[in-house]
C-alpha cells in the first residue's frame, strides 16, 4: 500500500492543507481544478494540476470519472478526499479502490454503513448507544412522516437520512408547519446529496454538539482523542469549535469515547472519523457519525499536537498507530484549549445568507494558524461552500484562547465580499461564551436582535469613505499616491454622495493632500491620513485627534472601508448614473437576495399569493432560500426559469401589490 503520489480530490482550503503534510512526507501532490478555479490558491500549493473542466460541483468535483481520469494522467497511486463533495461517497471509495489506487479514508464498507442516518441510528441502539426518540423506518409518504411527528412529540427535527452538514434539516415547532418543512428538507436533501429520504427526532431545546474523534489503523488498534464541542451554529452549520468541552467532566469523556469506538469498531473503521453527539442535562445522544476528516480537526491537533492528516496518510500506507489510550487521555486534559473560527463568505445582517463576489483586498494577522485559499483577486463564485478559511488559537486556557481569535480575527482583512468575521468576533467576546454557557441555540438566544449592527457604519466610517472617495482616484490610473487630492492652492473642496446599505449622506471634504475635515451635515469631522492613501495599505488615520486602524480599497464606485477591525461597503453615488435602478427598489418587485440558481419557481402570472407565500427557491453555495411574497397581491410578472443562473439584486418576480386596507370602504 505505499505510495508517494497523492491526488487530491478537493478544492479550497482543505486541499491547500492536505498538500502541506503531504509534501512534507515528500509525496508528489496533484490538484484537480474546475473552470471556476483556475489558477486558484490550491492549484498553486500542489505539484501538479490536472483540470477537470465544468463549474458547477456536479460537473467537476462531483464527478467520478473525472477525478478517476485525472488520477491515471497525473500518475496518482492514492486519492485523499478531503471533506465535502465525494469524501463520505461509498461509490466513489470502491471506484477508487477498484481503479487500484489508495483511497485515504475508512473502507467503501464502512462509509456505507454510517452514511444511511437511519441504518445508523439503528445500528447505535443495538450497540446500546442512545438515541433520542424519532423514526427512522423505510415509508417515506407524507401521512406517515406526518403522523410520526405527531407522536414523538413537537419540536421535532427533520433530518436529510443521506447527508449531513446541516443541509436538509429543519426544526419544526407545531404541526401547521410540518408539511411545508417537510417538503423544504426533501428538496435540499435530494438536491445536496441525491436522496432525499429523511429521519424525524424528537428536538432538544438547546443542546450542545459535542463530537468524538475517533482514530484507527488497519491492524485492529483505535483510539478515540478527546472531544469537540461544536455548539456555535447558525442555519445548522457550524461556526465556531473548541476543544476541550467546557462542561464534560472526565468520567463522561470516556464513555463518550468508549461509545463512538463500539460503533467504529462493528464497522470496521480505519482511518479518522467522528461520531457526534448531542449532550444536554448530563446525557448524551448518538447523532452520525461522519466517515471522514472534519473542518474542525485542527483545534484536536492544537491540544495534542498531533498531525491528523499524516495519520490518515501513514494508516493508508499501511501504518500501525503509535497511540495508547490512555496517554491520548493524559496529553488532551493538559493540553490547554484551542477554538477555531470559521470565516465565510456571508451576511450575518440578512441571515447569513451567503455571498459571492471579488476579493480585493486581503491580510492576515501573524503568528496564529489560518488554514485558507483567500489572496486578493480571488473570485468567490457561487458553485462551491461559504468557507474561505478556519482561523485557530490555541493558549493555556480557554478565556485566553478566545481573546486570542478575536483579536486576530479583528486584525483579518477581506474586503470586496462580505463576510461574518466581524460576527465571529463578537462572538467570541460575548459574556455568554466567555462564561461557557454555550448551546446550539447560542445565537439565536443572544444575537438575532443586534445582527444589523454588524453593519452600520460609523462617524469615523463615514467621514474615512468621504476622505478616500475624494481622494483616490477611481480610474486605475497610476501616478504616485502623494498626488492624491493634492492642490497647487493649497485648499480643495470637493463634494461627496455616498451610500452604505439604506443610508444616504451627502457633504463635502476640505483641504489638501493627506490632511483635511469632512463636513457630513452639521458635523465637521478633522481628518489626517497619516499619510499618502494606498489602496490595501494599513494607515494612520487621524479622526476629531483619534487614531483608527484604517484598511480600505476601491473599485470603481465601490469603497470598502475597515476602521477598528469593522468594514462597510459604501457606493460613490457621484460616479453612478442617475437613472441607475436599486433593483428591487420598487414595492412589489422580488429580487435574488444572492447569486444563485433558481432551483424552484412556485408561481405563475395572474396568481394571486398572500404575505409570506413561498415564490421561488435559489441555491448557491450548498444551501437553499426561499424569497416569499412581501404583501398579498397578484403576480404580474416571473422573469426567470428553473435552471437559471442569476445575480443578487435582479428582479425575479413583480406583484402588484393589494391597496392597503383594501375593502374598507364597502362598495362600488
Amino acid at each position: 500500500m505505499s505510495f508517494d503520489a497523492l491526488l487530491i480530490a478537493n478544492r479550497g482550503e482543505i486541499a491547500i492543507r492536505i498538500a502541506r503534510t503531504a509534501q512534507l512526507l515528500g509525496m508528489r501532490t496533484i490538484a484537480v481544478v474546475s473552470d471556476a478555479d483556475r489558477g486558484a490558491p490550491h492549484a498553486r500549493a500542489c505539484d501538479d494540476v490536472v483540470e477537470i473542466g465544468g463549474t458547477r460541483p456536479a460537473d467537476s468535483y462531483l464527478r467520478i470519472d473525472k477525478l478517476l481520469d485525472a488520477a491515471r494522467a497525473s500518475g496518482a497511486q492514492a486519492v485523499h478526499p478531503g471533506y465535502g463533495f465525494l469524501a463520505e461517497s461509498a461509490l466513489f471509495a470502491q471506484s477508487v479502490v477498484d481503479a487500484g489506487l489508495v483511497f485515504v479514508g475508512p473502507p467503501p464498507s464502512a462509509i456505507a454503513a454510517m452514511g444511511d442516518k437511519a441504518a445508523a441510528r439503528q445500528r447505535a441502539v443495538a450497540l446500546g448507544v442512545s438515541v433520542l426518540t424519532g423514526y427512522d423506518s423505510a415509508a417515506q409518504d407524507v401521512e406517515t412522516l406526518r403522523r410520526a411527528a405527531v407522536l414523538i412529540g413537537f419540536p421535532v427535527m427533520i433530518k436529510a437520512a443521506a447527508g449531513g452538514g446541516g443541509r436538509g434539516m429543519r426544526r419544526v415547532d407545531d404541526a401547521a408547519h410540518f408539511d411545508a418543512a417537510l417538503a423544504s428538507a426533501r428538496s435540499e436533501a435530494q438536491a445536496s446529496f441525491g436522496d432525499d429520504r429523511l429521519i424525524i427526532e424528537r428536538a432538544l431545546r438547546a443542546p450542545r454538539h459535542v463530537e468524538i474523534q475517533v482514530l484507527a489503523d488497519a491492524h485492529g488498534h483505535a483510539v478515540f482523542l478527546g472531544e469537540r464541542d461544536c455548539s456555535v451554529q447558525r442555519r445548522h452549520q457550524k461556526i465556531i469549535e473548541e476543544a476541550p468541552c467546557p462542561v464534560l467532566a472526565p468520567n463522561e469523556r470516556r464513555a463518550m469515547g468508549e461509545a463512538a469506538l463500539r460503533l467504529a469498531r462493528a464497522i470496521g473503521y480505519v482511518g479518522a472519523g467522528t461520531v457526534e453527539f448531542l449532550y444536554a442535562g448530563g446525557e448524551s445522544f448518538f447523532m452520525e457519525m461522519n466517515t471522514r476528516l472534519q473542518v474542525e480537526h485542527p483545534v484536536t491537533e492544537a491540544v495534542l499536537g498531533l498531525d491528523l492528516v499524516e495519520w490518515q496518510l501513514r494508516i493508508a500506507r499501511g501504518e500501525r498507530l503509535a497511540l495508547e489510550q490512555n496517554e491520548v487521555l493524559e496529553r488532551f486534559e493538559r493540553g490547554g484549549h484551542a477554538i477555531e473560527a470559521r470565516l465565510c463568505a456571508e451576511d450575518p445582517g440578512a441571515d447569513f445568507l451567503p455571498r459571492t463576489g471579488r476579493i480585493v483586498a486581503f491580510h492576515q494577522p501573524p503568528a496564529i494558524r489560518f488554514d485558507h485559499a483567500i489572496e486578493s483577486g480571488l473570485d468567490v463564485s457561487p458553485f462551491y461552500d461559504s468557507l474561505l478559511g478556519k482561523m485557530i488559537a490555541h493558549a493555556p486556557s480557554r478565556g485566553e484562547a478566545a481573546q486570542q481569535l478575536a483579536a486576530a480575527l479583528e486584525r483579518t482583512v477581506v474586503l470586496g465580499v462580505a463576510t461574518n468575521r466581524t460576527f465571529l468576533a463578537r462572538v467570541l467576546r460575548h459574556p455568554a461564551f466567555l462564561e461557557g454557557a454555550v448551546s446550539t441555540a447560542l445565537i439565536e438566544d443572544h444575537f438575532a436582535a443586534v445582527d444589523a449592527r454588524v453593519s452600520s457604519p460609523s462617524d469615523a466610517h463615514w467621514a474615512a469613505a468621504a476622505f478616500i472617495s475624494t481622494r483616490v482616484d477611481a480610474s486605475g490610473t497610476e501616478w504616485p499616491p502623494e498626488w492624491n487630492g493634492w492642490s497647487s492652492s493649497g485648499a480643495l473642496v470637493t463634494a461627496f454622495r455616498l451610500r452604505a446599505g439604506d443610508i444616504e449622506r451627502r457633504g463635502r471634504v476640505e483641504g489638501s493632500g493627506v490632511r483635511g475635515a469632512a463636513v457630513i451635515g452639521e458635523r465637521m469631522l478633522r481628518i489626517d491620513a497619516g499619510g499618502p492613501l494606498e489602496s490595501g495599505i494599513w494607515n494612520a488615520l487621524m479622526i476629531e485627534g483619534r487614531r483608527s486602524a484604517l484598511f480600505f480599497a476601491r473599485n470603481a464606485d465601490r469603497i470598502w472601508v475597515q476602521v477598528d477591525g469593522i468594514e462597510i461597503e459604501f457606493e460613490d453615488l457621484r460616479l453612478q448614473p442617475a437613472t441607475r435602478s436599486r433593483g428591487a427598489a420598487a414595492a412589489g418587485a422580488v429580487a435574488a437576495t444572492m447569486h444563485g440558481r433558481v432551483v424552484d419557481v412556485a408561481v405563475r402570472v395572474g396568481q394571486r399569493v398572500d404575505r409570506g407565500a413561498a415564490l421561488a427557491t435559489l441555491e448557491a453555495m450548498k444551501m437553499e432560500h426561499a424569497l416569499a411574497a412581501p404583501a398579498p397581491g397578484l403576480v404580474r410578472a416571473v422573469h426567470v426559469r428553473t435552471g437559471d443562473q442569476i445575480a443578487a439584486g435582479r428582479v425575479m418576480i413583480e406583484i402588484d401589490l393589494d391597496a392597503p386596507h383594501a375593502g374598507a370602504a364597502g362598495g362600488c
